[in-house]
């Protein structure tokens, strides 16, 4: 425990110093949120609140860019040969980066809640509980998304390519950027097979109607799933040298992780109701004479 505190708090450190890390958690996230707010919902308390979900999605899923940058760069640079000369295991790293990504992200987070109250006079923020238990569980997913990401290329160049595709897909597919509704529909259908999707209709779900933690359970499991799947994986793919390479093997076990999300979007192709979900929060917001309630529980088919 000692090792993974002090770790943390090196990781913490050397991460305040490195400014990509600080743009995709701190500068870019609070420049969308007076985009999305200001622009784009015009300063409406309720639409800013709906508009909130991808605002903290954005912030959630930034981190992983910068924190795979990081564990690259160290690696580049020597910085994670001098580590292992520590009695201190590759697990021990990669939880102390996930743990210094968590403690940078939250302060972001309640930032934006604060501006939504203080500038947008947003005071219906529904089901707190199950606002932090998403976030803390996205926020550990997604940087574990970086794990794999820094475990699998070998140079800075590789590490901004592969980010730029993984950031392209969860930026305009999962209804992060464009509400899902307003989407085209095969890009609707495609949504369900990214994370993103989940924990942007996990937070509107949990903000606009107040739903609590079991409602979400489909989106906390599968993201604490992906989670725990992309640690172990990042942990023996992990390279403390820069000249050590990654086998093809090794590669396939990486791609590997998206394997809950490809199971969970085929049953939500046929048994789900994420869009259904992502429709009612739309509509809650741009149908002033609709009533606002909980998007209600899938009903089961007949066998």
């Amino acid at each position: 425990m000692k090792h993974f505190v002090t770790l943390a708090s090196n990781r913490i450190r050397l991460t305040m110093r490195n400014k990509i890390f600080l743009f995709f958690t701190l500068l870019m996230p609070l420049g969308l949120f007076f985009l999305f707010a200001g622009i784009f919902a015009k300063g409406e308390p309720r639409m800013v609140t709906y508009l909130l979900g991808p605002i903290i999605s954005l912030t959630v899923m930034g981190s992983f860019w910068g924190l795979s940058a990081n564990l690259v760069m160290y690696r580049e640079q020597g910085i994670l040969r001098r580590f292992r000369l520590a009695p201190v295991t590759a697990a021990d790293m990669l939880a102390s980066s996930i743990a210094a990504n968590y403690i940078l992200t939250m302060p972001t987070v309640i930032i934006e809640m604060l501006l939504a109250r203080w500038l947008f006079h947003v005071t219906q923020t529904g089901s707190l509980l199950s606002l932090a238990i998403l976030v803390s569980v996205a926020t550990i997913s997604f940087a574990a998304l970086g794990l794999i990401v820094a475990s699998v290329t070998n140079s800075m160049q590789e590490t901004q390519v592969i980010c730029q595709i993984v950031w392209f897909a969860l930026l305009f597919f999962s209804g992060a950027t464009f509400p899902l509704p307003m989407l085209p529909r095969v890009v609707q259908h495609l949504a369900v097979f990214l994370p993103a999707t989940y924990l942007v209709i996990g937070l509107q779900k949990a903000m606009l109607f107040g739903a609590g933690p079991w409602m979400l359970r489909v989106e906390i499991t599968a993201l604490a799933g992906w989670a725990i799947l992309a640690f172990f994986i990042s942990t023996q793919l992990f390279r403390w040298e820069p000249g050590e390479k990654v086998s093809s093997r090794g590669k396939l076990w990486a791609v590997a992780t998206i394997l809950p999300f490809l199971l969970l979007g085929a049953w939500e192709s046929k048994y789900g109701h994420i869009q259904g979900q992502a429709k009612s929060a739309y509509q809650s917001v741009t149908a002033p004479e609709a009533a606002p309630g909980p998007p209600a529980e899938p009903a089961k088919r007949p066998r």
